[in-house]
């Protein structure tokens, strides 16, 4: 059959409930979501005299869990807005309701008693053929399909989510016997082009796979932590950014999850894999007991590995606990010398290297861990996954790791690695010499730009599903690469498309990316049909080489400022002018100066986690790629005569006077960085390459002509120049901003209103180009914007001569 989901029923609001609702909801969905009513009034409700009969009484428990989940920060929907599409109620009153949803999603309490009793209330009124499915993290399926009808248990199956369900992109899809196949297949397809989640097929074990092998690397790691004698802070010095993973490493991260969460999980895999050979390691540690009997669980309650006070002077510390004594102190420095060899290794498969190599307490931990885990994974082929990449995809969007531990040993040598393990007496599953055996030395290889892994059953190397509708520029660059320079790269993507990737220090944009750009384009006129602008970095582009900038005005060469400038702002407009469609699809941080190069693509393509922003304002300056001159257009083109038209300038205004930042992609077309009909969003960041491309092509085959130049810019002149003033010195009345503050306010507004215009005027793009430079340039030779400068460039840091 064929399905389609437009309404969606959350049952249970708790903290996974309610943010599954907000990520159904941001991605267009209508939501229904249900909980309990209370057995009694509250304090604030007895005093309004209230009944358990009201409506809004009924609703209490499913309102506030909503609103809380709202208010929490990060934000777990892309923009506010997007909530009103969810509708509230309770199991009572609303379940009826269910009948016209698509999609009845059950994320209840952990409790197999309970989850049967909601299924019986859902069988009475949810409409045949619709999908039925659970959120349990271990639960076994035959369990909670068991009585249950036949056709709930043909379209009924585990869809586990990971907390927070924005920013942590697995699913895990768990089916139970008698789960139809077309069930499974669609919420595969569904998962990851709707949701924008890898969706990992699992095997019916307990913790599925990622808790599976990330509970056991923690609590290996809490055992090894005592038998090592290290810190909470060496442990996440160790386990955290310098790995590839988040920065609130292992032990933060148990605050943030709960420590009660992590021990349910443990407890858990205690009791159901009495076989498993690593089961002596999910019993919990001393220190662990002790934190739970204290009921410090992280920040649910207050407090656990770390602690948030305040002190003497009012300002907030934050405490790490002493393991040994259970007592809080003040952080202490870490430093290893494994560590500080690894400073210099922007790329995390050579760091590997090192960091296991090194001589000193760091090597010994990451070798012991390492091969541990190694170990580990290795012996759940075939147990809880038939192919190892779904190990590695589960730890990576699960647990946030960049490369999983399949991936790890693959940049480690394969071959080395088990000598090295057999020697420190770690077993080496069979399977795994068999391989090498075999002559086969890596788990993953790059077969003519098609991602393979080994497969243990055949003993050959199978294509991983799903990579060949996409494109990995990892894969196709080693092959498709036509040009490149040290700081770009640029790959034919196919059917007639070149895709530019950048390679910078944190993609930032100077003259060889710039070099590049007008490269890419120069090609792609002559022999191509269009170009795509994206890369797989962490981020798009944190912006402009401000270091090159503050170190040309530091040294007073305007004349070579002048010149970088001139170059930034002209391939902007090369973008923007050229005669092949050029497409931007960013992720991430797009800031600055890849902020200014989305503003001038024929169409941006956008992951839905970008946060874009015209920031140079904090840096002592303004927009000078041509970001002040594309806000002053798009200004032209949306206002009208009238009070409408200052209102607008306002909004421009602030944008960049406040240097906001979207914290969506969605949030970019509230500020102007994106629009409407011409720009979209991806919710798969794996996909956006692939929609950049398809974007591109559309726009060739509808015959592609590049745009005029415009010279019908109507700028506002002194009225609007008023307005702006007037704002900025009432700003610093009330000490909202400083003095420097407000004369880049008044440059900036300066540039947006077209200069010392006595009244709106039709002006060239050229005309506020030269404007934006000429501002740009003189606060650059300001001593309080080169000091802004300076402290961000040396982490806070003011240096004076």
């Amino acid at each position: 059959m064929k399905r389609i989901i437009k309404k969606v029923a959350i049952l249970g609001s708790g903290v996974m409930g309610s943010r599954i609702a907000c990520h159904f909801a941001h991605i267009g969905c209508e939501v229904l979501l249900l909980d309990i009513i209370p057995r009694e009034l509250s304090a604030a409700e007895q005093a309004k005299g209230k009944t358990l009969n009201d409506a809004d009484v009924r609703n209490r428990v499913v309102n506030e869990a909503l609103q809380a989940a709202l208010k929490s920060n990060p934000s777990p929907i892309y923009k506010k807005a997007f909530a009103t599409r969810i509708k509230t109620g309770n199991f009572d009153d609303n379940m009826k309701d269910i009948a016209s949803c698509d999609w009845v999603l059950e994320a209840v309490i952990e409790r197999l008693d309970i989850k049967r009793m909601v299924y019986e209330q859902v069988e009475k009124y949810r409409k045949a053929g619709t999908l039925i499915t659970t959120n349990t993290s271990g639960i076994p399926m035959h369990l909670l399909a068991e009585g249950r009808s036949e056709d709930f248990k043909k379209n009924f199956c585990g869809t586990h989510f990971f907390n927070p369900p924005r920013y942590l992109k697995l699913l895990e899809l768990i089916p139970a016997p008698e789960t139809h196949s077309d069930v499974i297949d669609f919420l595969l397809d569904y998962g990851e082009k709707q949701l924008g989640k890898t969706t990992i097929f699992c095997k019916d074990t307990p913790a599925f796979i990622a808790n599976r092998i990330g509970v056991y690397s923690i609590m290996a790691l809490f055992h090894l932590v005592e038998k090592m004698d290290l810190t909470v802070e060496e442990v996440d010095k160790l386990t955290g950014p310098v790995l590839g993973r988040p920065k609130s490493a292992t032990f933060r991260t148990c605050d943030v999850v709960g420590l009660d969460t992590l021990i349910h999980v443990a407890n858990g895999l205690t009791a159901n894999c009495p076989n498993d050979e690593a089961r002596e390691l999910f019993a919990l540690p001393a220190y662990v007991s002790k934190l739970s009997e204290n009921k410090w669980l992280g920040d649910k309650t207050g407090q656990g590995f770390y602690k948030k006070v305040k002190g003497a002077d009012g300002k907030s510390e934050i405490l790490a606990l002493d393991l040994k004594t259970m007592e809080y102190r003040p952080q202490q420095k870490v430093k290893f010398a494994t560590l500080e060899q690894t400073k210099p290794i922007d790329n995390l498969r050579e760091r590997m290297k090192v960091l296991v190599a090194g001589k000193d307490k760091a090597g010994e931990f990451y070798r012991t861990s390492f091969f541990g885990l190694f170990s580990y994974v290795a012996n759940r082929i075939p147990e809880i996954a038939d192919e190892i990449y779904k190990i590695d995809q589960a730890l990576n969007a699960g647990f946030g790791w960049e490369i999983g531990p399949f991936e790890v040993w693959d940049a480690l040598g394969v071959n080395e690695t088990v000598t090295q393990m057999e020697a420190a007496g770690h077993a080496v599953a069979p399977w795994i010499k068999e391989m090498l055996a075999q002559g086969n030395t890596s788990f993953y290889k790059n077969e003519n730009g098609i991602a393979k892994y080994y497969d243990q059953q055949s003993k050959s190397y199978k294509t991983i599903p799903g990579t060949e509708s996409l494109i990995i520029l990892d894969l196709i660059r080693p092959t498709k690469t036509i040009w490149k320079n040290s700081g770009t790269t640029l790959t034919d993507i196919g059917d007639c498309i070149l895709n530019l990737e950048f390679h910078t220090k944190m993609n930032t944009i100077g003259g060889e990316v710039l070099q590049g750009v007008n490269t890419a384009i120069e090609k792609a006129e002559k022999e191509f049909r269009g170009l795509v602008i994206s890369n797989e970095g962490s981020n798009f582009s944190a912006g402009a080489n401000l270091g090159m900038v503050f170190m040309l005005a530091v040294e007073q060469e305007w004349d070579e400022l002048d010149f970088a400038v001139r170059a930034f702002q002209n391939t902007m407009m090369r973008i923007r002018y050229s005669s092949i469609p050029v497409v931007v699809a960013p992720h991430n941080m797009a800031l600055g100066g890849s902020c200014e190069m989305c503003l001038h693509a024929d169409a941006v393509v956008a992951h839905a986690e970008t946060y874009m922003g015209l920031v140079e304002f904090g840096v002592g300056v303004i927009p000078g790629g041509g970001g002040t001159k594309e806000f002053a257009l798009r200004l032209s083109d949306e206002i009208h005569e009238g009070d409408v038209e200052l209102n607008a300038f306002r909004n421009r205004f602030l944008t960049i006077g406040q240097a906001k930042v979207s914290t969506s992609a969605h949030e970019a077309f509230d500020l102007g960085y994106l629009r409407h009909g011409t720009d979209h969003v991806v919710v798969s960041r794996a996909r956006l390459a692939a929609e950049a491309k398809a974007k591109a092509v559309q726009l060739a085959e509808a015959g592609y002509v590049a745009p005029v130049q415009r010279t019908d810019i109507r700028v506002l002149g002194q009225s609007a120049l008023g307005l702006a003033y007037i704002g900025a010195n009432s700003m610093r009345s009330g000490n909202y901003i400083s003095d420097h503050d407000v004369k880049i306010s008044q440059k900036m507004a300066w540039v947006l209103c077209g200069g010392e215009l006595s009244q709106p005027t039709l002006v060239s793009e050229q005309y506020l180009l030269d404007l934006e430079r000429e501002v740009f340039l003189s606060l650059c030779s300001e001593r309080k914007s080169l000091e802004r400068m300076q402290s961000i460039l040396t982490g806070g840091k003011i240096l004076r001569n």
